[in-house]
């Protein structure tokens, strides 16, 4: 299903780390990538909500909002990470562990719905030379060409 992705606020450094949109119902997103300390060709992506109305019992990262807006959202998320890569071409691998909600456990063996819907994307976001890697409930899309 291809849907087009909202109009994202890029950061004010093409190559900032912070990405920003709202959707038709209102809802303010973060798409947001951190270098790891032990590698600096490697990120974690971390994607959520900002909306206050929302952080009353989660983080805002692992908000459910249910607003028919997901697939939208994803090809938003999809959006931004690409334009992130644009910026930063030599990185290596990225990142994502999709947190739990309270009844899908503890998340060391099990994917949860969130990581499940990244990998979906996966192919859609990173294409041919990237392979993703799961260990428990975390996707590490790993560079295997230069291309």
């Amino acid at each position: 299903m291809s849907q087009e992705p909202y109009q994202i606020k890029t950061p004010a450094i093409p190559s900032g780390p912070e990405y920003y949109f709202t959707t038709d119902s209102g809802v303010d997103y973060e798409v947001r990538f951190g270098r790891k300390q032990d590698n600096i060709l490697a990120a974690s992506i971390v994607f959520g909500v900002l909306n206050e109305e929302f952080d009353q019992d989660e983080a805002g990262e692992y908000v459910v909002v249910n607003r028919g807006e997901m697939y939208r959202v994803m090809a938003t998320v999809s959006s931004a990470i690409q334009m992130y890569m644009k910026e930063h071409p030599r990185m290596m691998s990225y990142e994502f562990t999709g947190e739990n909600r309270q009844h899908e456990g503890d998340g060391t063996t099990q994917i949860t719905a969130r990581t499940r819907m990244f990998l979906r994307y996966v192919e859609r976001i990173f294409g041919g030379g990237w392979k993703p890697v799961i260990s428990g409930n975390t996707v590490t899309v790993v560079r295997t060409s230069m291309r």
